[in-house]
């Protein structure tokens, strides 16, 4: 990239605040002090770099040749909440009279530390450009906060993941100033090959530790609880004692609550006992020699859960601290370490592994997209921000009626027989509900349909429901992201390439969702059901035909042609009963409504269905229920059938044990409770011994269709991504 017209160098102001931000933003630092021609750099220095109990880091700084422009004191010593604001404030008193004076184009902040949030504000109020490095991303406690608020501020985002710019997008920034580059620190880790790491090791940990044979534990308080925090450092260091290798403690960071933490490492006598080596700080080299080669790391920095990845080391990550963070298989979390049995058990485990490196954060090259990044920027652009907000059609003041209604959706339910409509409030109870026969015709069918959404419209508005949407549940092929139907089933006639979200948007001015009936069944069950909670489940539909949805880590599956979880097609025999899909064998030609109906008019016509105790009027055809009647009643050959129905079943079910391994399986439809028990008996016979114990459980729902159709709407439009 040539240099800008007016020929003028960019004057970027990296801020540093501590030894881990400074591992990020160091790699931006070399390469913009490479490239002198395009930029003049400042490096402002601040926080616990400053601080001899943190061991002084600025000076390791001044060892990376860096020329230190401004050094601030800005904290103030006590190590709790209130300590935290002042610290901020004290950084806010000073911070105008050095940007006054460097007169920074852009100012790069790293990450989501309350002095981070500090140079943010300044810088904003100042009218000077902010680059925030690490937005998006999810972890716990205060930071979320803090960072998520530096994202507000900025600017310019550089992000790490593609989760995280996905989330800076639904934060409303503007696409067109974020970079996905991936984590700085990458570029450094993914190329430390050191192979004198031996000496690193023997220096920090003793000349009698073997690589591979030690462990590195880095544990912050949690400053939303710190009471519980330093009950879980507490826990941590009991069962690294009782686990007996040599161990390199670093203290914790500047954060509430780390004085009494390093309390808790003096009153365990941590920093005297022969297996411990407490330490306040190591170079940022150095220390990833260390992770690199260790027999596991513990705690719940952000570093374990990103950096340490890159090397494939085991990690322990304790509490809620890093939540929300993306992880490589790497990382086992231990969520609730409440006792020190369980954080002994998990060192059992981890210590010693060795796992494939993960490149989630990185991969080594986000320093050339972060400079060619900042020489894009355009410092003609108005500095004012703009946001991309989501459209929004209707503006509802906040009087009393619109605070006292019912949120709610309006669930459309397209069967083969009938049509119904429903409105479904916020908790998944159906207001009321409307029936009709579905038409035949297109034409018909769609007429009605809009009859029945405008006239459950205007009878919500009496209910006193707020309608938030639609959501349309059918049977056949759907393509949800256009609200279009694909093609259909046999049962619904004349239902291919029909776009249903156009006509009823435009006619209720809502906002429409679509999608198949079994894929609304498991939809149902994630947020009203047994599925509730629950990361990886599969739903099976038994009704006239067989469908099914997948549910997994959390979202739904649609698969590349909207054709996942065709469950019903699953072959079970190569030579069975011919399937309405044009195939042999399926599960649908053997257990749904169709092929109990097929075999008990079979039995009727030669005359052995009906027992003693039945009887089916001349007017009424001969269906699954008979059949299901029959075989309480004791018929050999109707039980027979309903046998082989849920052996064909359970055979389905196994198969998908063995492909998806959910946690749950929830038999839903009218015909469920029939086949429960044959399924159960198939998986204990056929499946293997590690798929055996995944529970197979009825649906207790009553409308999954419709529920599934209505948590559609809910979901999404009370920000839950669907």
């Amino acid at each position: 990239m040539e240099k800008k017209e007016n020929n003028r160098k960019l004057r970027v102001c990296v801020a540093t605040c501590n030894r881990a931000d400074y591992s990020k933003l160091a790699p931006i630092m070399f390469g913009i002090k490479m490239e002198p021609e395009f930029f003049e750099l400042d490096v402002v220095v601040l926080g616990s770099h400053l601080i001899d109990d943190y061991g002084n880091t600025y000076r390791m700084i001044e060892q990376d040749d860096f020329d230190i422009n401004t050094r601030l004191h800005t904290i103030v010593r006590g190590e709790d909440e209130a300590a935290m604001v002042e610290s901020v404030g004290l950084a806010l008193v000073k911070l105008p009279d050095v940007l006054n004076r460097l007169k920074p184009d852009i100012m790069i902040v790293h990450g989501d530390r309350f002095d981070a949030l500090a140079l943010a504000t300044s810088a904003a109020l100042m009218n000077i450009r902010i680059l925030h490095i690490e937005g998006g991303e999810v972890s716990g406690t205060i930071d979320d906060s803090i960072r998520h608020a530096i994202t507000k501020l900025a600017h310019y985002h550089v992000c790490c993941t593609r989760s995280a710019e996905q989330h800076l997008i639904s934060m409303c920034e503007d696409h067109d100033r974020i970079l996905l580059a991936g984590c700085p620190s990458y570029d450094k880790l993914l190329s430390a090959k050191n192979k004198d790491y031996m000496s690193i090791i023997r220096m920090w940990l003793g000349d009698d530790v073997k690589s591979k044979d030690y462990i590195v534990a880095l544990q912050h308080p949690v400053t939303t609880d710190i009471k519980h925090s330093l009950k879980m450092f507490e826990l941590t260091l009991d069962a690294l004692i009782s686990f007996n290798k040599r161990t390199l403690v670093l203290f914790p960071n500047i954060d509430a609550g780390s004085k009494e933490m390093v309390r808790v490492m003096r009153k365990k006598g941590i920093e005297h006992h022969p297996n411990f080596r407490a330490v306040k700080h190591v170079p940022f080299d150095q220390f990833i020699q260390l992770v690199a080669h260790a027999g596991c790391m513990i705690g719940n920095s952000s570093c374990g859960v990103r950096e340490v990845g890159a090397f494939g080391t085991p990690v322990i990550n304790l509490g809620t601290r890093q939540i929300g963070r993306e992880t490589g298989e790497n990382v086992l979390h231990v969520r609730d370490a409440d006792t020190q049995d369980k954080i002994l058990q998990a060192l059992h485990l981890q210590f010693g592994k060795q796992y494939p490196c993960s490149k989630i954060y990185g991969d080594g090259n986000a320093v050339p997209r972060i400079l060619k990044f900042l020489k894009s920027i355009d410092l003609q652009e108005p500095l004012q921000k703009k946001f991309c907000f989501p459209p929004v059609k209707d503006n509802i003041s906040q009087d009393i009626d619109h605070i006292l209604e019912t949120l709610s959706a309006l669930a459309v339910d397209l069967g083969g027989t009938n049509l119904r409509v429903a409105i479904v409030s916020m908790k998944g109870e159906i207001v009321k509900k409307y029936t009709q026969f579905n038409p035949k015709t297109y034409e018909e069918r769609i007429n009605l349909i809009l009859q029945m959404c405008v006239e459950a419209a205007a009878e919500a508005v009496k209910l006193n429901c707020r309608i938030l949407g639609v959501g349309i549940s059918t049977g056949g092929r759907v393509n949800p992201r256009e609200g279009i139907v694909l093609h259909s089933t046999k049962l619904i006639q004349e239902w291919n390439s029909v776009d249903l979200r156009t006509p009823l948007s435009d006619t209720l001015h809502l906002p429409v969702w679509v999608d198949n009936d079994g894929n609304c069944a498991a939809l149902a069950e994630r947020k009203f059901g047994q599925g509730k909670g629950l990361e990886n489940f599969v739903t099976l539909i038994t009704g006239t035909g067989i469908g099914g949805g997948i549910i997994h880590q959390h979202e739904l599956i649609h698969g590349s042609s909207f054709c996942a979880a065709e469950l019903g097609h699953i072959v079970v025999s190569l030579d069975g009963p011919d399937c309405s899909c044009g195939s042999h064998g399926c599960i649908e030609a053997y257990a749904s409504g169709m092929a109990l109906q097929r075999e008990a008019k079979k039995l009727h016509d030669e005359d052995q269905l009906l027992v003693e105790g039945m009887s089916v009027p001349k007017d009424e055809a001969v269906g699954a229920l008979h059949l299901i009647q029959a075989a309480k009643l004791g018929n050999a050959k109707a039980q027979s059938i309903l046998r082989t129905a849920g052996t064909a079943l359970g055979l389905a079910v196994v198969n998908i044990l063995h492909t998806m391994n959910p946690s749950l399986v929830i038999l839903s439809g009218v015909l469920a409770s029939h086949y429960i028990h044959t399924v159960k008996d198939v998986i204990r016979q056929q499946a293997l011994s590690s798929v055996q114990d995944v529970d197979v459980v009825v649906s207790n729902l009553v409308e999954p269709a419709l529920l599934g159709a209505a948590s559609m709407v809910l979901d999404y439009t009370t920000r839950r991504i669907y």
